[in-house]
């Protein structure tokens, strides 16, 4: 048998959560993020590009390649879309990258699923949640 691991001990350890933010953005962009969970501020897209940056450096130092975006559909259940830090380059390396931009992205219509949105843009609809 394995050893046995308290599970409160390492519960979480893996989330980007609200400690590390704190511990790893600069204050006001932590305090930037804040105000955007707590009382819906838009969240400036410079503020995005610093918290993926961070969020992408903290995630490959914890051995990630890829990310997904977890959203709930109009069925009630859940689902998600997995996506890659990994960029291919013409010379056949990669580079590992994550912008703001797919930080905060919403998905109106589900395109990106081999369906390719079955649904009316109205019908479906995606959000980044704090």
């Amino acid at each position: 048998m394995g050893v046995f691991k308290n599970i409160p001990d390492f519960y979480g350890c893996l989330v980007f959560n609200d400690r590390v933010m704190k511990e790893r953005l600069p204050k006001d962009v932590y305090k930037a993020v804040q105000n955007t969970a707590k009382q819906g501020v838009h969240l400036h897209i410079d503020v995005a590009n610093t918290v993926a940056t961070v969020m992408k450096n903290w995630a490959l130092e914890n051995g990630a390649t890829h990310y997904t975006h977890w959203f709930q559909p109009m069925t009630g259940l859940t689902a998600e879309k997995h996506d890659s830090f990994i960029t291919p380059l013409d010379d056949g390396s990669v580079i590992m990258e994550f912008s703001g931009k797919e930080l905060i992205k919403g998905e109106p219509d589900a395109s990106s699923f081999p369906s390719g949105g079955i649904r009316s843009t109205y019908e479906a609809r995606g959000y980044t949640a704090w």
